[in-house]
C-alpha cells in the first residue's frame, strides 16, 4: 500500500501544479495506467464539471469503480474536497474508506501538507491524549523528550480517525475540545496550541445506533459528521467485481511473468462469492491468484477462496430481481461461449455457424467477456464445409 500511496501523492502534485499554473485552462496528467499516473506524462484538459473533477479524483485515488450505488455514494467528494469541515465516513472493513478520506485531502488547499492517518482502535485510553496532544519532557515518568502528537505532526493537513467508534469515553471528551475550539494542550504543558488540522473520520460500526444506546457521545458525533459518506459493500457492487479484479490482477502480477487473464471458471468464482472482506479481500485474493498461477490464465482454484456453501452469496442478498437476471445471463454467455470456443478450437467463423450469430456479433460477446479465441486454436480445427475455408 506505500508504493500506491506514494504514486497517489504524486499524482495530486502533478494536478495541483498544473491547476496553478494554468488555473483557466486546468490540466491534468495523462491516462493512467492501472489507476496510476505515467511518469512523465502528457497534459490534458481537466473536465471542469463536478462529474469530471470526480473522475479525475477517482483516477488519483485508486478509487476504482461504476457501479452506481458506488458513484452515488463518491459523487459529492470534490465538493467536500473543497471544504474545511469534518467528514465522517463510514462502511464495513475494507470498503476503501481510508482512500476516499485520502481523496479528499489530496483535492483540498491541504494537500501540500502531512496526511496522518490514526486507528483508534490500537491505542488503550491511557496513550489516546499521549498519541493525540504529545507531552513535554517530565510530563510523566517516562517522558525523558518531548514529543510531538498527531494533531501537531498533521499541522496544516489532514487528521484521519479511523474507527473513531471505539474510542472511549475520556478520548472522546479530549477530542471534542479540539473539534469545538480548535485548540489543544499537550501533556504536562501549560501552554495552549492551535489545531490547524481538518478532521476526517471514519467507522465501520453503525455509529448512529452507537449514539442512541448512549455509546458515543451525541456532541462528538454530530462534530464529526458535517459531511457524512457511506462506502458500499463489494456485494452491492457486482458490475465492479470484475474490472476490479482485473486491475489488482494487472497490479500484482510479477514481471517475470505473461499478462494473466481471468478463465470463465474464476469470473464465476468471484461474482458468486459474498466478499464479507469487501474490496481488500477481492485484492488479496488476485494477489495470491497472481502468485500461484501456473499458466496465463487463472483458474478458480488459484483465487484461494474456500468453496464454503454458509459464505455462497444468497439470492435475496439486496438484488433486484433485473440485476440478479443479468447477472445469471452474463454466466450464461460466459460458459457457452468458453465451449463454443473450445469445441471449435478458436475458429469465429465456424463458431458463429454453429452457435447461429452473425460474426460481428459474436466477436463483441467475446470482446466483452474479454475471451481470447487464440487461447482455444491449439489442436486440429474441426471440419469445415465444401469450399469454405474457416477464418480465425
Amino acid at each position: 500500500m506505500h508504493g500506491v500511496r506514494t504514486m497517489t501523492d504524486r499524482f495530486f502534485a502533478e494536478l495541483r501544479d498544473a491547476l496553478a499554473d494554468d488555473p483557466e485552462g486546468a490540466q491534468q496528467p495523462a491516462a493512467l495506467d492501472n489507476g496510476h499516473p505515467p511518469h512523465g506524462a502528457a497534459t490534458h484538459e481537466v473536465p471542469e464539471s463536478l462529474a469530471g473533477r470526480l473522475r479525475v479524483m477517482q483516477t488519483g485515488a485508486g478509487l476504482i469503480g461504476q457501479a452506481p450505488t458506488f458513484v452515488k455514494a463518491i459523487a459529492q467528494l470534490p465538493a467536500i474536497a473543497q471544504s474545511e469541515a469534518t467528514v465522517l465516513i463510514s462502511g464495513e472493513t475494507g470498503t476503501g474508506k481510508e482512500l476516499a478520506a485520502r481523496a479528499i485531502h489530496h483535492s483540498s488547499a491541504r494537500a501540500p501538507f502531512p496526511f496522518v492517518a490514526l486507528n483508534c482502535g490500537s491505542f488503550p485510553e491511557s496513550l489516546m491524549e499521549d498519541e493525540l496532544f504529545g507531552h513535554e519532557r517530565g510530563a510523566f515518568t517516562d517522558a525523558r523528550d518531548q514529543r510531538l502528537g498527531l494533531i501537531a505532526q498533521a499541522e496544516r493537513g489532514t487528521l484521519f480517525l479511523d474507527e473513531v467508534g471505539t474510542l472511549t469515553e475520556r478520548a472522546q471528551v479530549a477530542l471534542l475540545r479540539v473539534l469545538q475550539d480548535k485548540r489543544f494542550r499537550a501533556l504536562g504543558s501549560s501552554r495552549e496550541q492551535q489545531a490547524n488540522v481538518r478532521f476526517v473520520a471514519a467507522t465501520n460500526a453503525p455509529l448512529g445506533e452507537l449514539v442512541q444506546n448512549g455509546s458515543f457521545r451525541t456532541d462528538v458525533y454530530y462534530r464529526l459528521s458535517v459531511f457524512s459518506i457511506g462506502l458500499p459493500p463489494l456485494r452491492d457492487r457486482t458490475d465492479d467485481i470484475l474490472p476490479l479484479a482485473r486491475h489488482f490482477l494487472h497490479t500484482y502480477t510479477p514481471p517475470n511473468k505473461p499478462a494473466l487473464e481471468l478463465s470463465p471458471a474464476a469470473a464465476d468464482a468471484l461474482l458468486t462469492w459474498s466478499w464479507p472482506g469487501n474490496v481488500r479481500e477481492l485484492e488479496n485474493a488476485m494477489i495470491r491468484a497472481a502468485h500461484v498461477c501456473e499458466t496465463s490464465v487463472v483458474e478458480a482454484e488459484d483465487l484461494g477462496l474456500a468453496q464454503s456453501a454458509t459464505n455462497a452469496k444468497p439470492l435475496s442478498n439486496g438484488h433486484t430481481f433485473k440485476a440478479l437476471k443479468k447477472l445469471a445471463i452474463e454466466r450464461f454467455e460466459r460458459e457457452y461461449l468458453s465451449r463454443l470456443m473450445s469445441e471449435q478450437h478458436g475458429n469465429v467463423t465456424r463458431a458463429a455457424l454453429v452457435s447461429g450469430k452473425d460474426r460481428r456479433d459474436l466477436g463483441r460477446l467475446l470482446k466483452k467477456h474479454r475471451i481470447d479465441p487464440k487461447r482455444f486454436s491449439g489442436g486440429e480445427s474441426p471440419p469445415s464445409r465444401a469450399g469454405t475455408h474457416p477464418v480465425s
